[in-house]
């Protein structure tokens, strides 16, 4: 048995350099989904609703895909094969979104676009821990971020290029500037190639080595990574299932009865559907059936590290603000700075680029500062970083209301420090705490609590801007601050000592 050994800086550079297509693909989807789906008619209270496709799928394939990915092998390896099915429905979608001429089809695009990205980019976590030991793990994921960040600012500024380059920035009613159309076309071709050339340039460990590795760590937190789960009988998924289904059932009736806004019986429908498969599971223990994805996952779930746990509250509330920023930058940008009134108007277009100025700068702060994050968290530790950068996160996001478009500079690097710090420092923590045979599963799972909170943010913003703010989305930023600022007093309470000394 022997340690991991140490992986040379280009390997690391060769296995983080798909990242900066996968950003490619969120990135454009992110700063223009809105955009396309107000150009072909819907109305800015629709739009969180619209936009629950993308956690939704999240939601459901990550752990999916964890799960598989954790049990596969062939001869293109455990994580790739994912990597390669995943960047080309990306690709194929993220250029044909854009130019589906329907609402319909440009949110079931959304749907399709999401997924296809989740396919690739949950195994990319998995692949950091799975090939770099503890030493170089919060190097990997610097290195992710660097190319999110790069791949994040390339995205953003596409539209504006082609806009400066000559290209369309309006359209007629019912159809997207030709300015977008074209962003999309470069970015899947950008996204497949550099997805392509992570695959056919690292390699990967096989089932039988990484168990070598685990055996020969003697490590305090390797020691209690390795200890069996303790899974709770079938009583415990009997007695949880059945409150769970019972306030989903609740909630139902409680939306219907009340007669408001049909879009939160999604999310009733989702705890429902939890306290389903809680049964469900319950039944397979009960039968000794639990050689199965389901319980697999559940298992997990409830098992799931105390620090994990933590870190799962943090996650809730950075996602929570980014999916506000993602939605309502634009409307809100648009119409409270520029008096847009009209999605196809000249002033709409002149706030949809300086939307798209301020997402490629945030894009371009990590680039920085995921190279400098290893140094600072050595000085300062970990959860004092990761607190401050929310904290400046926050503020970037509050500060678009009370600055103005020449200001925004200042609003992106506050944003771009958190988004930083939020791609690289919770994997870091979090991934010496997981065993190596299910890391793709509990990648998975910490997953939910991306997800989760946007699911939250389109089953209630859209109700909040219609009804409490008047349809004015600048509101819902300076919601986005507080809320983002919250899980750096959470981060306090994070049960997690100084780290293992990085090299």
């Amino acid at each position: 048995m022997r340690q991991k050994p140490m992986m040379s800086l280009i390997s690391i550079i060769n296995m983080a350099f798909g990242f900066f297509g996968l950003q490619i693909g969120f990135a454009l989807q992110n700063a223009n989904s809105s955009r396309v789906f107000q150009s072909l008619g819907a109305n800015v209270d629709e739009l969180a609703l619209f936009w629950l496709a993308a956690p939704m799928t999240g939601l459901i394939v990550q752990p999916i895909i964890g799960y598989l990915s954790d049990r596969t092998w062939g001869r293109f390896g455990r994580r790739r094969p994912y990597f390669f099915v995943g960047a080309l429905l990306a690709s194929v979608t993220l250029i044909f979104m854009p130019n589906s001429g329907y609402l319909w089809m440009a949110v079931g695009s959304l749907w399709i676009l999401d997924a296809s990205l989740n396919i690739s980019m949950e195994p990319f976590r998995a692949f950091v821990g799975d090939n770099l030991n503890s030493r170089q793990r919060t190097l990997g994921y610097a290195m992710q971020g660097f190319f999110i960040g790069i791949g994040g600012y390339v995205a953003s500024k596409l539209p504006n290029y082609l806009t400066a380059a000559g290209v369309s920035n309006t359209a007629a009613a019912n159809d997207v500037p030709d300015s977008v159309k074209l962003a999309f076309l470069i970015g899947g071709i950008l996204l497949f190639g550099s997805v392509l050339w992570t695959i056919l340039t690292t390699k990967e460990y096989t089932p039988k080595e990484l168990q070598g590795f685990e055996a020969a760590e003697t490590s305090e937190v390797a020691l209690m990574r390795q200890r069996p789960r303790a899974v709770p009988e079938a009583g415990f998924f009997t007695k949880w299932g059945a409150i769970i289904s019972g306030l989903g059932a609740a909630l139902i009736a409680l939306v219907f009865a009340a007669n408001t806004d049909k879009q939160f019986s999604i999310f009733a429908g989702l705890v429902l559907v939890t306290g389903v498969l809680f049964l469900m599971n319950s039944f397979f223990i009960k039968s000794g059936q639990t050689d199965n994805m389901l319980s697999g996952v559940l298992g997990d779930l409830v098992t799931m590290p105390t620090l994990m746990k933590w870190l799962a509250a943090v996650q809730f509330t950075s996602w929570f603000a980014f999916f506000i920023m993602w939605i309502y930058t634009t409307p809100a940008v648009a119409a409270y700075h520029f008096g847009a009134v009209e999605a196809g108007s000249e002033a709409y277009g002149q706030g949809s680029l300086a939307v798209n100025n301020l997402f490629a700068l945030y894009n371009l702060v990590p680039i920085l500062f995921s190279l400098i994050l290893p140094f600072i968290t050595r000085l300062i530790g970990l959860k004092l970083t990761y607190a401050l950068a929310l904290i400046c996160g926050g503020l970037g996001l509050i500060s678009i209301y009370f600055g103005g478009p020449s200001t925004f500079w200042l609003s992106a690097i506050g944003i771009g420090v958190a988004w930083a710090s939020i791609l690289i420092l919770p994997y870091s923590i979090l991934a010496d705490a997981l065993p190596a045979e299910r890391m793709g599963t509990y990648m998975g799972i910490f997953n939910f609590f991306i997800v989760i909170p946007q699911i939250v943010v389109g089953t209630v913003m859209g109700a909040i801007v219609k009804n409490v703010f008047g349809g004015d989305a600048i509101y819902a930023l300076l919601i986005g601050g507080g809320v983002m600022m919250l899980g750096a007093i959470i981060l306090f309470f994070l049960p997690y000592k100084q780290p293992v000394k990085q090299t």
